[in-house]
C-alpha cells in the first residue's frame, strides 16, 4: 500500500466519523420530538458502514488480496432507522400529542447510548487524524532522502 492509498484510507475513515457524529448529533437534538412532518414520533437513526472497493475479480486484486493489501478504506452505505428499540411512551394525557389513553410517543434515543457513540466516532476520527498525519510525516521524510 503507498503513502496515498493509506492517507485515503484515513480520509475516508474521517468522513465516514463525521457522517456518523452528525447523525448523533441530529438524534441528540430530536430527543423530545413527538412529530415529525409526518405527525409521528422521531425515530433514531444509524449510518451502516462498509469497506470501499470492487469485488475481487481481476488478478491483482485476487494477488493483492492473497498479501494482504485489501485496505481500500470505508463508506458510508446508507443511514437507517432503528426500529428495534422501542419507542418510549409516557403517560402525559395532557399533552395535545396523547393518544386516546393518554399516552405520549416520545423517540427511541436514548442519551447514554449516543454519547457513547458520539465519543467512539469522536476516537475513531482521531485516530484517523493521527494515520493520515503519519503518513503524511514519513511522505515527507522520504522527499528529503533524495536531497
Amino acid at each position: 500500500m503507498g503513502f496515498f492509498n493509506s492517507m485515503n484510507v484515513s480520509a475516508s475513515g474521517m468522513t465516514v466519523q463525521q457522517l456518523r457524529t452528525d447523525i448523533i448529533s441530529q438524534n441528540l437534538a430530536n430527543i423530545n420530538t413527538t412529530r415529525d412532518e409526518n405527525g409521528n414520533a422521531y425515530v433514531r437513526k444509524t449510518v451502516v458502514v462498509a469497506q470501499k472497493g470492487a469485488p475481487v475479480s481481476s488478478f491483482s486484486s485476487i494477488f493483492n488480496n492473497a498479501l494482504g493489501f485489501t485496505a481500500q478504506g470505508v463508506k458510508a452505505v446508507s443511514i437507517v432507522e432503528d426500529k428495534e428499540t422501542d419507542m418510549r411512551m409516557v403517560y402525559e394525557p395532557e399533552n395535545p400529542d396523547a393518544d386516546e389513553n393518554g399516552y405520549v410517543t416520545y423517540p427511541n434515543v436514548d442519551t447514554v447510548t449516543e454519547m457513547t457513540n458520539m465519543i467512539d466516532a469522536s476516537r475513531s476520527y482521531e485516530a484517523n487524524v493521527t494515520a493520515f498525519n503519519a503518513s503524511k510525516s514519513m511522505l515527507l521524510k522520504t522527499l528529503e532522502i533524495g536531497h
